[in-house]
């Protein structure tokens, strides 16, 4: 990248002459996760901008972002986590209903659907006790903590205001098999926000009915780094769409006069200080914070440290830029919580088929079609799946990968006596062999095993209790030429912690700042669907089967 690219001013065009302009001007996206890989593809597909004119700067040596995965079957492969899909993700299909396949045989929409259809997800083991699978567990809901749900999911999020979860419920709910299905299938803890708990609640409305067998979830044939990033990747690319990586963003000036707009991005790369003169009629679109911000690898014989928002530059650059400008949200609600919102993942390379054989005849489901098993009395809240083989492009016959994690990473395991976040990979192995009961077999996949487990400081940031005007919207109020997107802006009615809500916000942005006559696809709302609160009704009652 040039230390400075000079870009000539120009007056503000009217609507007529966009087509025209849209050749000349440039876009800036600042950070290289799913957010700005879906805004250059809407800024191409549905704006008309040529891709050779937009621009994204990623601090990391690679994209993709919290959707990452790479290793090799030597030395083990990464995940730090995976996004759970559905079939009302719109924004994200028509997005990928445009996105080729790597191996250019249909679209990746279209993969996602013919793959489920085909590898449709039953657990018959969503929850181990003792040693022991329950199929289809019982919700184990009173009528008093149903009416709570139900209030919930009706109530104003403008009446909870920062309430916690545990602000809602009584104690006795966070002992209930629906409270430990649905935090572990979410990520949720009590001391998040009710506000998410919500949007939750009547968002995934339409899923409750099979949820003890997490009936319509969906997956990626590969991993999502695999399956969803390298195919967009290369789409921008035979488009021209230029990748600084390596270089970190650390600071936009504006000119702040009654038209408000970025004037310029600071960035370093290579140890070199640069910057990016913005023209009048160039956008940049910022993604916000970052829930895998400074996250640490440690290895099978070594712990990952714990680091904090200083360790990377989006959370420095946010505070930074929001600082005297309320509009542009408050940072320090996601930044300064660590313990509330930090865990721990882990990925497991297996040279031997023995592991998965296990799990595969005490679970009844086979790799890929069973979703996470959590083990109801860890200590550490932990949790595996077991995902179709291979999952990595290129991973070789006869080795296996699976994902875990563990929400209470600072209580004592059960079998290791140490806190999770104290463990190395083969402590964390040893945990989960030890709740399986597997005893004659253990030293053997201890040996043939690369744990690698990853600490990730901000990875539930997003859920922390707040109000409104944490979050700026995507466009900010008053400024012509910026928007944000990722987990860390506002969008009425979706999730976060979603592929589907980083896509929606990079659609919202595009649009808005283009002034598009068109919006993204409306959130699904099941919830106003009789049927579906019938059937969501008789579930939460244990009144199905």
């Amino acid at each position: 990248m040039n230390s400075a690219v000079q870009n000539s001013p120009s007056p503000v065009l009217k609507r007529e002459e966009y087509v025209e302009s849209s050749a000349h001007r440039k876009v800036y996206l600042v950070g290289g996760g799913i957010a700005s890989l879906a805004a250059a593809a809407f800024l191409i597909r549905d704006g008309d901008i040529p891709g050779c004119n937009i621009t994204i700067l990623e601090e990391l040596e690679k994209l993709g972002g919290s959707l990452d995965g790479t290793g090799t079957p030597h030395d083990g492969y990464t995940l730090r986590g995976g996004r759970m899909l559905e079939s009302k993700y719109l924004c994200t299909y028509d997005l990928f209903s445009s996105i080729p396949t790597l191996d250019q045989s249909k679209t990746v929409t279209q993969e996602i659907f013919e793959w489920n259809e085909t590898m449709k997800t039953s657990s018959k083991s969503r929850l181990v006790r003792d040693g022991r699978r329950i199929d289809a567990p019982r919700y184990g809901l009173g009528e008093k903590q149903i009416l709570t749900l139900e209030r919930l999911a009706a109530e104003p999020e403008g009446g909870l205001g920062n309430s916690s979860i545990a602000d809602q419920f009584d104690p006795s709910f966070f002992e209930t098999n629906f409270w430990l299905m649905w935090c572990t299938t979410f990520a949720f803890q009590p001391w998040h926000s009710a506000v998410e708990f919500k949007r939750y609640l009547v968002r995934f409305t339409h899923m409750v009915e099979g949820f003890n067998r997490l009936h319509g979830i969906m997956r990626t044939v590969y991993n999502q780094y695999d399956s969803m990033v390298r195919p967009l990747q290369r789409w921008l690319e035979e488009r021209g769409v230029r990748f600084e990586l390596n270089t970190r963003v650390t600071d936009l000036l504006f000119e702040e006069s009654d038209a408000k707009r970025v004037r310029s991005i600071h960035y370093e790369s290579g140890g070199v200080s640069g910057k990016i003169d913005v023209a009048s009629e160039d956008l940049v679109i910022v993604t916000l914070g970052s829930m895998t911000e400074a996250s640490c690898l440690g290895s099978m014989e070594s712990v990952p440290a714990l680091h904090g928002k200083a360790d990377g530059g989006a959370w420095t650059l946010w505070e930074k830029i929001a600082a005297g400008r309320p509009e542009f949200g408050r940072p320090s609600t996601f930044t300064d919580h660590i313990d509330q919102s930090k865990w721990v993942s882990f990925t497991t390379t297996l040279r031997d088929p023995a592991f998965f054989r296990i799990v595969r005849d005490f679970t009844g489901n086979v790799p890929g079609e069973g979703g996470l098993i959590t083990f109801a009395e860890s200590s550490w809240l932990a949790s595996i799946v077991l995902p179709h083989q291979p999952h990595f492009i290129g991973q070789p016959e006869g080795v296996n990968v699976f994902w875990g994690y563990g929400l209470s990473v600072d209580e004592p395991g059960d079998f290791v006596k140490k806190s999770m976040a104290a463990c190395t990979g083969r402590e964390i192995m040893t945990e989960v062999l030890g709740h399986l009961r597997v005893e004659t077999e253990a030293i053997h996949i201890l040996e043939t095993s690369t744990c690698i487990p990853c600490m990730m400081p901000f990875i539930t940031s997003q859920f922390l209790r707040r109000v409104k005007g944490d979050r700026p919207q995507v466009q900010p109020e008053g400024w012509k030429n910026l928007a944000f997107t990722g987990q860390f802006c506002e969008l009425p009615d979706d999730v976060v912690f979603t592929v589907e809500y980083s896509i929606r916000s990079a659609q919202t942005a595009v649009y808005a700042l283009l002034d598009l006559k068109r919006k993204p696809p409306p959130v699904y709302k099941g919830h106003h669907d009789p049927r579906v609160l019938y059937k969501a009704y008789r579930t939460l009652h244990d009144m199905t089967g």
